[in-house]
Parts: structure tokens; sequence; C-alpha cells
């Protein structure tokens, strides 16, 4: 059995979701979004993104961690606090000890649905099934770091998929 914490990163909202596997089965133990300010500094949105992630992970204490990396095709001002936010979630990620890897959306989206270019939707909905799930899960954020923990827990680092950090 393994634990498997998935981060979607974003300034105002980064999105988590912690998963389990065993075998075959893989089930959700809890997701949810750590949301911040934009009245806030950048430096303290970043210490309640730093602050509530460490809280998840003792809580839930997983082996390994696998975040989504930043894609950015129109808006790269944009990309900049989120790399901020990246880079403290990889900080937090290597202070508590966790197995960490990256994945691209595009690799996400192909791992969950055999379509890399697969909307937003068909990866939710294959989220949904893959752990038995009734309803959609919300925010995206969430549903986008679940997708991504998943994703890791279905490749090996023998695959070539996954870029460890």
């Amino acid at each position: 059995m393994i634990r498997i914490l998935g981060v979607d990163p974003g300034i105002a909202a980064t999105g988590w979701g912690m998963i389990e596997a065993e075998g075959s089965k893989t089930s959700a133990i809890d997701y949810g979004f750590i949301k911040t300010l934009p009245s806030d500094t950048y430096g303290r949105r970043l210490m309640i993104i730093y602050n509530s992630l460490t809280d998840i992970i003792e809580k839930y204490k997983p082996e390994q961690a696998s975040i989504e990396d930043i894609f950015f095709a129109r808006n790269k001002l944009s990309a900049i606090p989120v790399a901020q936010a990246k880079g403290v979630i990889l900080l937090i990620m290597e202070q508590k000890g966790l197995e960490t890897f990256v994945f691209t959306p595009l690799q996400i989206k192909q791992a969950l649905t055999g379509n890399g270019r697969a909307e937003k939707e068909q990866v939710q909905e294959m989220v949904k099934l893959i752990l038995g799930l009734k309803n959609k899960i919300k925010p995206d954020h969430a549903a986008d770091a679940l997708a991504a923990a998943i994703c890791c827990c279905n490749n090996s680092p023998m695959g070539g998929m996954i870029k460890r950090l």
C-alpha cells in the first residue's frame, strides 16, 4: 500500500489530493485546495501554501508526491507567481523526504484518458471513475491534483514518463 500526494500548483488556489493504492485498487483519501487572497502580499500567500501543505503532509503521511508541471501558452506573466508557488511546494516535499515526481499536463491527460489533448471534463470523469467517486470533484484544482497523483501511481520510473526531482 502506498499513499501519494498530488498537487496542482497555483498562487490563488493550490489543489491537492491524497490517494492510496494497493495492487490495482486506487482510492481517494481526501482532497481540496489551499486558497490565498489577492489582497495579501506574495510572501504571505506563499507562507499560507507552505503551512497548509505541511499540515496536509503531516496529517496523511504520504510516501510519494506528484506535481503538475507549469504550462502557460498565453500569459507568461502569470507563470511567475505560479512558479514561485511550485518552488515552495517542492521545498516542502524535499523537507518531508517525499519521493517527488513532476508530470506535464499532456502526460497526465495521456495517462488517464489515453489522449494527451483530452478536455478537462474527460480527465475529471476518469478521475471520478478510477477513484470510484460518485460526484464530480470540486474545485477543478483538486481534480487536477488527484489526476497527478493517479498518473504517478500508474507510472514507474522505468516507464520514462517520470521526471524525478
